[in-house]
């Protein structure tokens, strides 16, 4: 006599085939199936009965990306992407393929690293070209930026600028549109507001990070020194630090972009004097011969914007 076991195993068996055909039918009637299967003629139907898993996998993140919640809270295998179906030895398989909100995510990820600031407000590091005032006080230097930028589309400016003029009068923010312009010649630049930065070397020393620093400052395709003439200098931040820096970007033909509030002979006069008083004159030319010859000066007038904004 039969066991029980031996009565019901082959209905059980028959009971999971009928099962797993008619989830096999419903799945091949799956519209987006159904447009699979007209754009791939090629593909017996017999490779489809060897991939359910894959086939059910594919169909439930087609279904998330038709309902696609954003990337954050992507709910695909991985995380903006989604699977492509490919014919392998009989059997279909998946390749993950990364969506086009991730490529754009990924590309504005790019844009953003090309970008670094030390201390620069976000007003200014959201400058544009657009939204700058074309008054007469400023349009010369706002004209030779926008030179200056259109340069890159052909190698890399000669000479930088030096933009001086009265406190508030926006020369920070038309360097802040040459560092947005310049992204579409994919060219990395630093803009660092200069009093702030050489106060903080003396943390960067026990920190073990001054070298990394400097070394950026060096090798930025375009550098932006916010504010030069208004740090406290000692004369080995002037010697070591700011004049290694300039004497690098002048030597690889790197270009510099300065702001101050003090015209080059001031700066040079600023540069002489020591945090101590003591005059040296020779060091403070040596830096101002690479910055003079290897710029463009230029005057920057109008009203005190930031008395306007204040008021």
């Amino acid at each position: 006599m039969k066991q029980i076991g031996e009565v019901v195993k082959p209905w059980l068996n028959r009971g999971k085939r009928m099962a797993l055909a008619k989830e096999f039918e419903q799945i091949m009637q799956h519209p987006l199936l159904q447009a699979y299967i007209r754009e791939h003629p090629e593909i017996p139907l017999s490779v489809y009965k060897h991939s359910v898993n894959a086939l059910k996998q594919w169909l439930t993140e087609k279904e998330n990306c038709q309902r696609c919640p954003g990337l954050d809270t992507c709910p695909n295998m991985m995380k903006g992407h989604f699977t492509k179906l490919v014919d392998e030895l009989g059997y279909l398989e998946f390749r993950m393929q990364p969506c086009r909100k991730w490529k754009v995510q990924q590309e504005m990820f790019k844009v953003q690293s090309l970008i670094r600031s030390y201390h620069i407000p976000k007003d200014v590091l959201e400058s544009s070209f657009e939204t700058l005032d074309y008054d007469m006080g400023r349009i010369h230097a706002i004209d030779a930026a926008i030179d200056f930028c259109n340069q890159f589309a052909n190698g890399k400016p000669k000479k930088g600028l030096y933009l001086y003029g009265p406190f508030g009068v926006g020369k920070s923010r038309i360097a802040g549109a040459i560092m947005n312009e310049i992204i579409q010649y994919k060219k990395s630049s630093y803009m660092v507001y200069l009093p702030d930065f050489m106060r903080d070397i003396s943390d960067s020393i026990h920190e073990n990070n001054l070298s990394e620093k400097v070394d950026f400052l060096k090798k930025v395709d375009v550098l932006i020194l916010d504010d030069i003439g208004a740090e406290y200098l000692t004369p080995w931040k002037r010697d070591e630090i700011l004049g290694a820096v300039l004497h690098y970007r002048y030597a690889e033909r790197l270009p510099t972009v300065f702001t101050s509030n003090m015209s080059l002979d001031q700066l040079e006069e600023h540069l002489a004097y020591s945090s101590k008083g003591n005059a040296d004159w020779m060091k403070a030319k040596r830096i101002m011969e690479r910055i003079r010859h290897y710029v463009i000066p230029l005057a920057v007038n109008g009203p005190n914007r930031r008395e306007s904004l204040s008021n």
